[in-house]
């Protein structure tokens, strides 16, 4: 596991590569831009899929990082198909959350037709919740992330009444080049009719976007009130 330089501002824990790229891809590129620390934890390698093979995806995963511009992503090495939120992993979370030290956690809504999505949730719940344990063999000392925010998959199609939607417009065709670069998984094998998989990405974001008066719009959802302490943020 790779440490992060400095401690991340922002840390996107999904299950497999090319989720945080189609979730909160405009998200996370808005937020370097603004000068914060990024980084995504991949709990799986995706894989197997039709098109793919570690080899491929972990190609893929990389030039999607450049493109995002990340400052850290790693991989925890969990079985694709099978995350479950075990003691086991949920320490090894608990770890990466000790050493990278986010100030925000994004990771999936607790609702998803993938089962692994549902699951990342739940570990992510645990994981945070043991990171601020004492006299443990865990790594680094003991933290407890301030802020958790989940964000909406697509194989459930949903319609949750978000906290907060983020406004990606400036970023988001740089989002859709980053979600491209996971072609195996996106475009090879795919139907040219329309919609296309590109075309079930951008059209909720153009929605999120048209809800909130701006182009394309990431949603976000918090179990906790969600506080503001500069007004000029909502004008």
């Amino acid at each position: 596991m790779n440490q992060a330089d400095a401690p991340l501002d922002v840390l996107a824990v999904v299950a497999h590569p090319d989720d945080a790229e189609i979730s909160v891809g405009g998200t996370l590129i808005r937020c370097r831009e603004l000068g914060l620390k990024v980084g995504v934890l991949d709990l799986t390698d995706g894989e197997p899929t039709p098109y793919g093979s570690p080899s491929i995806r972990a190609a893929e995963t990389d030039r999607a990082t450049a493109v995002l511009g990340l400052d850290w992503r790693d991989n925890l090495g969990l079985p694709n198909r099978s995350i479950v939120a075990d003691l086991e992993s949920r320490e090894r979370l608990a770890g990466v959350l000790r050493m990278t030290r986010p100030r925000v956690l994004l990771t999936h809504y607790w609702e998803d037709a993938h089962p692994d999505h549902v699951a990342a949730s739940q570990l992510t719940d645990a994981a945070r919740f043991w990171a601020k344990l004492s006299k443990t063999d865990m790594p680094g000392e003991r933290y407890w992330p301030p802020h958790q925010f989940y964000f909406l998959s697509v194989h459930l199609r949903n319609h949750v009444k978000p906290s907060f939607v983020f406004d990606v417009s400036e970023a988001f065709e740089r989002k859709m080049e980053a979600v491209g670069c996971y072609e195996s998984q996106l475009v090879t094998g795919r139907s040219d009719e329309f919609p296309t998989a590109l075309d079930d990405i951008r059209a909720p974001a153009r929605y999120w976007g048209w809800s909130i008066g701006a182009a394309y719009g990431e949603p976000f959802i918090s179990r906790e009130e969600v506080g503001i302490s500069d007004f000029s943020a909502l004008v």
